[in-house]
């Protein structure tokens, strides 16, 4: 899939995030999290799967994280790639 248009979905209240999509030539990814040291890589490879799954290779995508848990981040991931899709 094509990440057509800037968008976000999310919050930045307690245990949510906001995640913000943008299209660009290749593909970067940019996480903040209250809780990076202690669960960055999991914040990333959750990302990974999500983007991967839905078969994006380009855009940008940015997460502030406020300690969400996995299920959190797919859905509101999955929520800003339907957003950019058209």
């Amino acid at each position: 899939m094509k990440i057509m248009k800037k968008v976000q979905a999310g919050t930045l209240q307690s245990s949510d995030l906001m995640v913000f999509l943008e299209p660009a030539e290749s593909l970067t990814v940019t996480i903040e999290s209250t809780v990076l040291k202690q669960f960055g890589e999991l914040i990333r490879a959750k990302v990974d799967e999500v983007l991967a799954k839905h078969g994006v290779e380009a855009g940008e995508v940015r997460i502030t994280d406020r300690g969400a848990l996995d299920y959190a981040i797919e859905a509101r991931l999955e929520t800003a790639l339907m957003r950019a899709e058209g």
